[in-house]
């Protein structure tokens, strides 16, 4: 099993704001399954806040992360440029590019020989004042989507388990809280298709214009309104389905 495998990560960008959701399991062989925080936010409180969200290999997202926050030389200014620094959202998204490649220069030979794959991505969303809210993808080789109206959601990791419930209910005009219980569906919905994705889960709103985090939180094992919304979608799609009739084919063909 891939190590792309161990994460499930969504951002739900709506008319009202941005919603992280990350889970924290990862896996370094079948028995050691640990907890790391995979959602990081870098807040300057009506300055700029930005959310960053890594599925793949944690030493890579790492190393990544820690040159962003040192800063990586611009070749051409010889200035050092920091994450936080950016002046707009998407020279940021092309920083983490950079340094994912600068990464995949340094690691890349090495992790072949030892038969690893360079296997890392990120979704990143947030605002810089006197600008709109974006979220972008982040693909291993540096390059970068960006979110749309049409589809206001994009997801990293193991991602088609959580698919189908965002495609049926998101719609950009979705309320800030019912987008991060859709959101908390498709990671159970993925949490009980995978095993390798699990508890506890940080999420993260960021309402546009507010240049700040709204709700930064942490599900742990046991806590009430998950369990309960799990509890409330099992038997919910149990009585759809019930309530569907029965296929009416056993009939057709008998003479």
């Amino acid at each position: 099993m891939g190590h792309d495998l161990m994460t499930y990560c969504c951002g739900i960008l709506v008319r009202e704001g941005l919603v992280m959701i990350g889970d924290t399991r990862t896996n370094a062989g079948l028995d050691n399954v640990s907890t790391f925080r995979k959602l990081h936010v870098f807040e300057e409180p009506g300055k700029s806040i930005m959310a960053l969200a890594s599925a793949g290999n944690l030493s890579l997202s790492q190393t990544v992360l820690s040159m962003l926050n040192e800063g990586i030389e611009n070749p051409e200014t010889g200035e050092r440029e920091r994450l936080t620094d950016a002046p707009t959202l998407f020279q940021a998204a092309q920083r983490i590019g950079r340094a994912l490649r600068m990464v995949h220069n340094m690691e890349g030979g090495a992790l072949e020989q030892a038969d690893v794959k360079f296997d890392v991505a990120f979704l990143f969303g947030g605002q810089i004042a006197g600008r709109r809210l974006r979220l972008f993808m982040i693909y291993a080789a540096g390059n970068f989507i960006e979110c749309t109206v049409d589809t206001p959601y994009l997801q990293i990791g193991e991602h088609k388990y959580g698919k189908p419930i965002l495609d049926r209910a998101v719609k950009y005009d979705t309320d800030l809280y019912d987008a991060l219980k859709i959101g908390l569906i498709s990671m159970d919905s993925t949490m009980r298709s995978n095993l390798a994705v699990g508890l506890p889960i940080d999420l993260a709103i960021i309402r546009r214009d507010s240049l700040q985090t709204e709700l930064s939180y942490r599900i742990e094992p046991g806590e009430p309104y998950f369990t309960d919304l799990r509890e409330r979608w099992s038997s919910a799609l149990r009585a759809a389905h019930m309530a569907i009739p029965r296929p009416p084919y056993a009939n057709i063909g008998k003479k």
